[in-house]
């Protein structure tokens, strides 16, 4: 019987055979090496190292950087407890889908980056990766991972701290200065994103220029209007980015954004765009901003912000020409909260800050950004423009009514020790928690002025006081009775003591009254 199938196969095989042969005829007539033969590749550089110089420096200095400052950049998943949707919240088609033995609550992975600060574990990263997290774990270069404990978030600058409790000892990032930056620097985004178990895309890197400073966000306020634990208070948000073109996408959140010496300048945090992916505009929060934000995270657990208590908007052309001032620059104050340091301090509505503390001021973030690097408590002066003319206003700052739990300055003793730079207060069962006493008992420094005698001294907050020129202390009246009798330029003794029961002497200068 005729197969056709096996017919066909044998014409296959034979046509097969008689093609090794005829190649085997073609090479030995030396057919094969011209057909075969492959193309010469010239690979000589078209133009001189010497000619582009100046780029490969360039190029060089990003891979250093880059190798010198991704061992401290790490991955961040944190878990979120969300609630699912009930039966009765779901239109009655859909129901079936949500019967019974639906949870009433599941696990929703969410992450970005952040980068580490300090040898013992410390983490800086964004509010918003690590925010309402149930569990958090950092994972590493070397694919090891810990677990880490939130120690402190603030949404209204989009800053966060998380620790690894270890006894390990980790690369850190070393801080620039956010202040020094200048538009048109290099800079470098550095992110790890991870993008799933697979970890895809560890440690991206993407290079650019500081587009713009200072700029104010108004998608991130919306964000805070939506957000439960701001809604109150987000005119206390603060609106300060350093713009980037460095690329910035999803998962890149949180990691450092490095000067060319490999210097953290700011921290990744959001992007413009009308579709949710990259389109030129990053921002990052000014790692100035950022390590004020993380010292009140670290030492109080939330921020104590400082505020002026007036409400603000930037100056135009037309008020620069109303208010007689030099220039199209400064902040118009449109309102004084009474009550406030602004108000006790005499601020008027039509007033323009112009510096504050001999820094010009002139945008609305500048200035935000300025009064959020001060503590509550501290004296700033304020160089306002009145009737046309420059007028120096000299106030205490207060603390904003960001946190239910956070004291209020104002209610702070503020007495004859003001000249030297500190404030005291009575040491209560809450404060004696807070600095880590064993007992309430006594007077606390709770405030000391940046720059002034006492800090020029070391005096430190969270000290107790137990004497002043051989006079024992015990309660706030006794600081007044004693520091108001010190004539200026006099030596006045402390003798002040720590929690752990330690003490010593700290001579300070009296200041001029």
């Amino acid at each position: 019987m005729h197969d056709p199938l096996r017919a066909k196969a044998k014409v296959v095989l034979y046509s097969a055979a008689t093609f090794v042969g005829a190649m085997g005829l073609a090479a030995g007539f030396g057919w094969s090496q011209s057909s075969s033969a492959l193309p010469t590749i010239d690979e000589a550089p078209r133009v001189s190292a010497d000619a582009v110089r100046p780029a490969l420096d360039l190029s060089e200095a990003f891979v250093n950087v880059a190798e010198v400052v991704t061992p401290a950049v790490v991955r961040i998943e944190a878990t979120r407890i969300v609630s699912a949707p009930s039966a009765d919240d779901v239109p009655e088609p859909l129901q079936r889908f949500f019967g019974p033995g639906q949870p009433e609550s599941q696990p929703r992975l969410a992450g970005g980056s952040g980068f580490i600060i300090s040898s013992d574990g410390y983490i800086l990263t964004n509010d918003h990766v690590v925010a309402d997290a149930a569990e958090v774990r950092v994972y590493f270069p070397d694919r090891r991972y810990f677990d880490a404990r939130v120690i402190g978030t603030d949404p209204f600058t989009d800053v966060a701290v998380i620790k690894i409790d270890t006894e390990e000892d980790f690369e850190t990032m070393s801080f620039g200065d956010s202040e020094g930056v200048e538009v048109g620097e290099w800079v470098l985004a550095i992110g790890n994103p991870g993008f799933g178990a697979g970890n895809q895309l560890d440690y991206t890197v993407t290079a650019g220029i500081v587009s713009a400073r200072g700029r104010g966000l108004r998608l991130i306020q919306n964000e805070l209007l939506n957000d439960p634990r701001t809604q109150d208070v987000a005119g206390y948000a603060i609106e300060d980015f350093i713009q980037t073109d460095a690329v910035i996408n999803p998962g890149n959140s949180g990691g450092p954004l490095v000067d060319i010496e490999g210097r953290v300048v700011g921290i990744n945090s959001a992007i413009a765009s009308q579709t949710g992916f990259y389109q030129g505009y990053g921002f990052a929060i000014p790692i100035n901003l950022a390590r004020r934000i993380m010292e009140d995270l670290i030492e109080y657990g939330h921020v104590r912000r400082a505020r002026l208590g007036v409400s603000i908007d930037d100056v135009a052309p037309e008020d620069a020409e109303a208010f007689g001032l030099p220039s199209v620059a400064g902040v118009l104050i449109q309102s004084v909260e009474e009550g406030t340091p602004g108000a006790e301090a005499g601020l008027l509505q039509g007033d323009v800050i112009v510096a504050i503390d001999g820094e010009p001021v002139g945008y609305v973030a500048q200035l935000q950004g300025r009064v959020a690097m001060r503590r509550p408590g501290d004296r700033v002066e304020l160089t306002v423009y009145r009737g046309g003319e420059p007028v120096d206003v000299s106030l205490r700052l207060g603390e904003a009514p960001i946190n239910d739990a956070a004291p209020v300055v104002a209610a702070a003793e503020a007495v004859a020790e003001e000249r030297l730079g500190i404030m005291v207060e009575p040491l209560t069962g809450e404060l004696a928690d807070q600095f880590g006493y064993p007992e309430a008992g006594g007077v606390v420094i709770s405030q000391v002025e940046r720059a002034s005698a006492a800090d020029r001294r070391q005096l430190l907050r969270g000290e107790r006081i137990i004497a002043i020129n051989g006079d024992d202390v015990d309660t706030t009246e006794d600081v007044r009775g004693v520091l108001g009798s010190v004539e200026p330029g006099t030596i006045v003794q402390f003798v002040v003591g720590r929690p752990d029961g330690s003490s010593r002497v700290v001579n300070v200068r009296m200041p001029g009254g």
